[in-house]
């Protein structure tokens, strides 16, 4: 029997699970050399965090996706890990104690919220999981109202876009599911609403985002690179990122 630590356990779990889209508790066991009840626990687990459903002796991948081309929130929540948790903390370090802060929706933005947690700052959030991540001791959280983005966890619509237009906020973390010279873009239209709002919303706006979304466009433009004063990525994407040096004032790499 192996033994691994809860979190490397349940995320070896996750990847089973997204690339065979359904998982008995018997192979889940098998494969990964730990007991059935382990198996049970960590489902239960996975589930309270929303991104798997339980099934009678086993588990599937939550939600489906709404077109052929995003990820859901299951599949990105593997991707480039380490890197998004330093994205995360590096933003974290740009926050004073008392700021408010507006979080979008996304793992990287999750991983923010992760370092952000328990800080006296108040976090606005449009994102369930990111909401959820930062409610933590002395931290305040806010979340929107609207419509969730079933497998996104994402909210978007009319009520959210009232309550985002009500608040003002010191910086504004914006995730990207691409980033080019001609700006940030996401997936959807709605989206990318919600996400101009926000932005108008705050002082600053600081992008988020991993080496791997450079040099690609999404369906739907958010801003141009003339809207962001500052861009936090990963050092794996330096030769990329030095063209984008002329159009963004500020440039952390980690």
């Amino acid at each position: 029997m192996q033994h691994r630590f809860p979190q490397k356990r349940q995320q070896q779990m996750i990847d089973l699970i997204v690339d065979r889209k359904r998982v008995s508790n018997a192979d889940l066991s098998a494969i990964l050399g730990i007991s059935l009840p382990t198996v049970r626990r960590d489902l239960v687990v996975l589930e309270q965090a929303g991104v798997v459903t339980r099934t009678h002796g086993g588990a599937v991948a939550r939600g489906v996706g709404e077109d052929g081309t995003e990820p859901l929130f299951l599949e990105k929540l593997r991707q480039n890990q380490s890197l998004k948790q330093r994205i995360g903390q590096a933003a974290a370090g740009k926050v004073l104690d008392g700021q408010v802060v507006l979080l979008d929706s996304g793992t990287t933005a999750l991983a923010t919220a992760h370092a952000l947690a328990g800080r006296r700052v108040t976090v606005v959030a449009i994102d369930l999981k990111v909401a959820e991540a930062a409610s933590i001791g002395a931290t305040e959280v806010h979340i929107v109202g609207g419509r969730v983005r079933n497998g996104y966890f994402s909210l978007v619509g009319n009520w959210s876009k009232d309550a985002l237009s009500s608040i003002k906020a010191d910086i504004c973390f914006l995730a990207a599911d691409a980033v080019d010279h001609e700006g940030v873009t996401t997936a959807t239209f709605e989206e990318a609403e919600t996400k101009r709002i926000a932005m108008e919303r705050s002082k600053r706006v600081v992008v988020i985002t991993d080496h791997s979304k450079f040099g690609k466009r999404a369906f739907a433009q958010v801003c141009g690179l003339e809207a962001v004063d500052e861009l936090i990525t990963d050092r794996g994407g330096t030769d990329t990122v030095a063209s984008y040096r002329a159009l963004i004032p500020a440039i952390t790499l980690v």
